[in-house]
């Protein structure tokens, strides 16, 4: 009896587990379109609205998710398959949906000067071989690098021209040659760099022209006299010598030891200027105020009074009589004095 409730125990586990781990078939109506390349699968399967709401909104998506994306392995495990270091990899193929780019496409480089002069020269650029003839060693060798063909570097002898100094140093005269050009092109590769990210190049000084502009002989004699230890504050200026422009403006600090009251002074208004958020007391604006309020007042109240006196006065007794008549009279006169033309 024990030994069989162990193995229907053992069954009945194994059982479990099967039914967890889900099987790799899926059954879909329609079948997913696939971009392996993109490892992309769309599924045009109608969704059951009774299904959606019978269970929980995020189990069904889990358990969408988990089918399609079961499927999308199933089409990657059919392509040719190679091990890379203990790894099995699939070849992808080229994906065939077009997605959109993230960012916007790189603007182009803006052409060099030498494209630039080739352009309008109409130069075209021709591919040249790799390996070229060399007279000397009677073979095809390659036209630049190691071994190069119709070097000259490996000469041991070299001619003097006649309008050099005899005493001077010709190899050392080629090395320098060639260290010159490579600074060069290096520094032409940096401007082609800068003026493409649009960044203002330091000045080099004098080029070596026959003619200098005007403009290069005021930056270049500007650039001498500030290269001083006191940025050119004590040079003499020629007669009609303009003052540089953009010169800048040295900053100007307080000596450590010196005028020990002005130090104080400086303090005490940085004190008060802290001190500020408290608001000042004026006097003379405070007592300005009270008194246009107090003569606000006063004319409000004659205004008022004035306006009482108005309304409390009789306008004449009234009833039949001679009195009602004098009164009647009177108040009558009253009217012909206010209803005499001209007058408001």
């Amino acid at each position: 009896m024990a030994a069989c409730s162990v193995e229907e125990l053992l069954a009945k586990a194994e059982q479990e587990e099967a039914e967890k781990l889900k099987t790799i078939s899926v059954q879909k109506e329609l079948d997913l379109d696939f971009d392996v390349g993109n490892l992309l699968a769309c599924d045009k399967n109608r969704i059951e609205s009774r299904d959606f709401k019978e269970q929980k909104k995020e189990d069904f998506l889990r358990a969408l998710a988990r089918d399609n994306t079961q499927l999308l392995i199933n089409e990657i495990w059919k392509l040719p398959t190679e091990r890379v270091e203990e790894a099995i990899v699939a070849k992808l193929p080229e994906p065939a949906t077009r997605l959109p780019r993230e960012k916007p496409p790189p603007k182009p480089k803006p052409p060099t000067k030498w494209e630039q002069f080739a352009k309008l020269k109409g130069i075209q650029k021709k591919k040249k071989t790799n390996m070229v003839w060399d007279e000397t060693a009677k073979e095809w060798r390659r036209r630049w690098g190691y071994k190069r063909a119709n070097d000259d570097t490996k000469d041991w002898l070299i001619e003097v021209p006649q309008t050099s100094d005899p005493n001077e140093d010709q190899f050392a005269k080629r090395v320098q040659a060639k260290k010159e050009r490579v600074a060069k092109n290096e520094f032409n590769r940096l401007k082609n760099i800068a003026r493409a990210q649009k960044i203002k190049t330091p000045g080099v000084g004098l080029l070596p022209r026959p003619k200098q502009s005007k403009d290069e002989l005021s930056r270049a004699v500007s650039v001498a006299k500030t290269s001083t230890a006191s940025a050119g504050r004590f040079q003499d200026r020629l007669p009609k010598e303009k003052p540089p422009k953009n010169a800048g403006k040295r900053r100007k600090f307080e000596p450590l030891i010196g005028d020990f009251s002005s130090e104080k002074q400086k303090q005490l208004e940085l004190l008060k200027v802290m001190d500020s958020k408290r608001p000042k007391l004026d006097i003379t604006k405070a007592v300005n105020k009270q008194m246009r309020e107090e003569d606000r007042e006063e004319a409000a109240s004659k205004k008022k009074g004035r306006k009482g006196g108005a309304a409390g006065r009789p306008k004449g007794k009234g009833g039949k009589g001679k009195g009602g008549r004098a009164g009647g009279g009177k108040a009558g006169g009253g009217g012909k004095r206010r209803g005499k033309p001209g007058k408001r």
